[in-house]
């Protein structure tokens, strides 16, 4: 009776350890983003949280790649695995990812204006503090302002050709449909003859507050809107408060055609 050799296909490791990785990256990323987008919840330990998930979601690819190669080279495996693994970690990385390389070509701005010259000023009343807690968005200084005129050529305010009164109501519109958090809301007229409306927004993905004041001015034509975005974290924006102004200009823009 002959006895057959039994000759163990090797395994790799790397392959079910990518899977285990990538798994646990989408688990934390997903409870820190309905952590991070809770108003009351702690916003720094849930960024904390959703950085680490991101990590580990790295590790999931590294551990992926080095399983390929293993199946590549030596006929491991653990494809499979290392496949499934190197998918949910391609999913948890997609959005940091574009949103990365959209912030390598943007400058190091977090505070968008349609007037850069003279950007409106935010509200310094005790409900505006209130809201913003506690904080009043500093100038951003001269520098960065070239950065915005450099990178954002677009952004301008709108004039409109009707009364103040009536642009002040439809920007006020405006910021309703988007559902900002209206603050303050002075209507044009008294000594400085403009109108002002201090609101709280949110990012789309991590509900994150920013703060906005829209000014209405009249003008001998009719009447102009100029808008300021400001971020609470400082550093770069990936372009969400230009977009942001451009939008709802667009919103108030589409208005103004509806009442004609």
């Amino acid at each position: 009776m002959r006895r057959r050799l039994l000759v163990e296909e090797p395994v790799t490791r790397a392959g079910p350890l990518a899977r285990r990785l990538a798994v646990f990256s989408l688990l934390t990323t997903l409870i820190a983003l309905i952590v991070v987008r809770d108003p009351r919840a702690d916003t720094g330990a849930a960024l904390t949280a959703l950085t680490a998930g991101l990590g580990v979601a790295l590790l999931a690819v590294l551990a992926a790649s080095f399983a390929c190669v293993r199946v590549w080279q030596e006929g491991a495996r653990g494809l499979g695995a290392a496949l499934a693994g190197l998918f949910l970690a391609v999913v948890v990385l997609a959005y940091p990812a574009y949103a990365g390389l959209r912030a390598l070509r943007l400058p190091a701005v977090s505070d968008i204006s349609t007037d850069v010259d003279n950007p409106p000023a935010f509200s310094r009343s005790r409900a505006a503090f209130a809201a913003r807690a506690g904080r009043y968005p500093p100038d951003p200084g001269t520098a960065a302002r070239d950065s915005q005129r450099a990178a954002y050529p677009q952004i301008a305010p709108l004039t409109l050709d009707i009364g103040a009164d009536e642009a002040f109501e439809l920007a006020r519109q405006a910021a309703i449909k988007r559902r900002w958090q209206i603050v303050e809301a002075i209507r044009p007229g008294g000594r400085m003859g403009q109108g002002r409306i201090d609101a709280v927004a949110r990012g789309l993905v991590l509900n994150l507050p920013d703060d906005v004041t829209v000014r209405v001015r009249p003008r001998a034509d009719g009447a102009r809107i100029d808008v300021r975005s400001a971020a609470r974290l400082p550093g770069r924006d990936f372009g969400a408060n230009a977009d942001r102004i451009r939008s709802y200009l667009d919103d108030v823009a589409n208005l103004a055609l509806a009442v004609k």
